[in-house]
C-alpha cells in the first residue's frame, strides 16, 4: 500500500499539548514519591478514595436500553430524569456482548502494557492531538494528572491517522467492533433525547452533521501517595454524550451531585452515558454536563475507555426552539464547535470551560 496515501487524514485543528513523560513509566521504576509537578494543590486534592461499596453510588440511575428501544414510555421518563437530575446513568441490556466488550479491554490493556520504546512510535505531535501521550499540556509549570492516555478518531474515515494506531494484533479488529457495536447505542440514545427535547427522532443525530466518534482510553497506574494526585481532573465533556466502559473491579471514578464528590461504583458490562457540554447548550441548560473527575490508588491498575461523540468543526450550537419560550429565554449565545473546542484547548483543563464561553457575553447589555 502506499504509505503517503495511508498517512493522509484530516488534522484535528483544535490546538497542541506538549508532551509529557509517561507516568505508567514513572511507576515501573518503582517511584516512592510522587515527583512534585503532579502534586495538586490543597484545594484539589481527592478528600477521601471512597471504598468499592460506597452505599450513595447505587443512586446513579440505570436504565434499562433494551425497554428503552422498545418504546418503553417510562423507561423514556428515567432517562428524562437521569440527564436532567444527574448527568450520568448507566445502562444494562445494551445487546453488546460480553465478548465484544471483553475483546476491546484486552485490546487496549494490551497497548499499554508494550514497553515504552513501542508506544512511542504512537505519540502525539505537539501540534496534533491523536495518538498517544497526554491533552491540555501548555507549560513546563503546570501540573499533570497521574494517567497516559491514548486518543483515536475512528469516524469519519477520513479523520482517522492511521500511523497513531497501534500494530498491535487483533487491536484494531476489536476497537472497530466495539465502536460499531456502539453505533446502534448512541442513535437509540440520541434518538430518545430528541423525542424529550420535542424534536423527531433524528434530529439531534443530524444536528451533529458530519458526526465525529473518538474513543480516549486511559490507563491510571497505582500511586504511591494517592491523596496527592488526580488521575484526571474536574471537568465536563465537550461533547454531545460520552459513553464509558469502566474497569469492572476498580472503582475510581467520580461525580458532582448535590455538591458532592460521588463514586461511581462499575457495573460489570454496563456502559455510563454522561451529558455533554453541546448537549447542554441544545437543550438550553434542561440536561446539564457535570462534572467529573478520576481518582487514583495504591495497589492496582485502573483503564477506562471513552467513545466521545460531538458535532462537526463548522456545525453552530445553539438552543433548540423547542426549549425556548418566554419563561426560558435562551442561554447560550450561538457559537460554533470549532471555537469552543480550541477555547477549551487552550486551556487547563478545569471544571465548565466549554460552557463558560458558550455562556460569555450572552447576557450582557449592549
Amino acid at each position: 500500500m502506499d504509505t503517503q496515501i495511508e498517512n493522509k487524514y484530516e488534522k484535528i485543528a483544535w490546538g497542541t499539548s506538549l508532551p509529557v513523560p509517561s507516568v505508567q513509566e514513572l511507576v515501573r521504576n518503582d517511584v516512592k514519591e510522587v515527583p512534585l509537578r503532579y502534586i495538586q494543590n490543597n484545594e484539589n486534592r481527592p478528600v477521601a478514595i471512597f471504598k468499592p461499596t460506597d452505599p450513595d453510588s447505587a443512586e446513579i440511575p440505570v436504565i434499562n436500553f433494551s425497554l428503552l428501544a422498545h418504546g418503553d414510555e417510562d423507561e423514556r421518563k428515567k432517562l428524562h430524569l437521569a440527564c436532567k437530575e444527574w448527568g450520568f446513568f448507566q445502562i444494562l441490556n445494551h445487546g453488546i456482548t460480553k465478548e465484544v466488550i471483553q475483546k476491546v479491554k484486552t485490546a487496549v490493556s494490551g497497548f499499554f502494557e508494550l514497553p515504552l520504546i513501542e508506544k512511542k512510535k504512537y505519540a502525539m505531535e505537539e501540534d496534533d492531538l491523536h495518538g498517544y501521550g497526554q491533552a491540555f499540556v501548555h507549560s513546563e509549570e503546570q501540573t499533570l494528572e497521574w494517567s497516559d492516555i491514548m486518543f483515536l478518531i475512528i469516524y469519519p474515515l477520513k479523520s482517522r491517522k492511521n500511523m497513531v494506531w497501534p500494530e498491535l494484533p487483533g487491536f484494531k479488529e476489536a476497537v472497530e467492533e466495539y465502536s460499531e457495536n456502539l453505533e446502534r447505542v448512541r442513535d437509540e440514545i440520541l434518538g430518545n433525547i430528541s423525542l424529550l427535547l420535542g424534536l423527531k427522532r433524528e434530529s439531534l443525530k443530524e444536528m451533529h452533521g458530519e458526526m465525529k466518534h473518538a474513543v480516549r482510553m486511559n490507563y491510571y497506574p497505582p500511586c504511591p501517595n494517592p491523596e496527592l494526585v488526580l488521575g484526571i481532573g474536574p471537568h465536563s465533556d465537550a461533547t454531545s454524550i460520552t459513553l464509558l466502559l469502566q474497569d469492572d473491579d476498580v472503582t475510581g471514578l467520580q461525580i458532582t451531585h448535590k455538591q458532592k464528590w460521588l463514586p461511581v461504583n462499575p457495573i460489570p458490562n454496563a456502559i455510563l452515558v454522561n451529558v455533554g457540554d453541546c448537549l447542554e447548550i441544545w437543550s438550553n441548560g434542561m440536561y446539564k454536563s457535570i462534572e467529573h473527575r478520576a481518582v487514583t490508588n495504591k495497589d492496582e491498575v485502573r483503564i477506562s475507555i471513552a467513545t466521545t461523540l460531538f458535532p462537526a468543526d463548522t456545525k453552530e450550537l445553539k438552543p433548540v426552539e423547542t426549549m425556548i419560550n418566554a419563561q426560558c429565554p435562551s442561554m447560550y449565545k450561538k457559537v460554533k464547535f470549532l471555537d469552543l473546542i480550541k477555547h477549551g484547548m487552550s486551556k487547563t483543563m478545569d471544571g465548565k470551560i466549554f460552557i463558560e464561553f458558550a455562556k460569555e457575553e450572552h447576557n450582557q447589555g449592549p
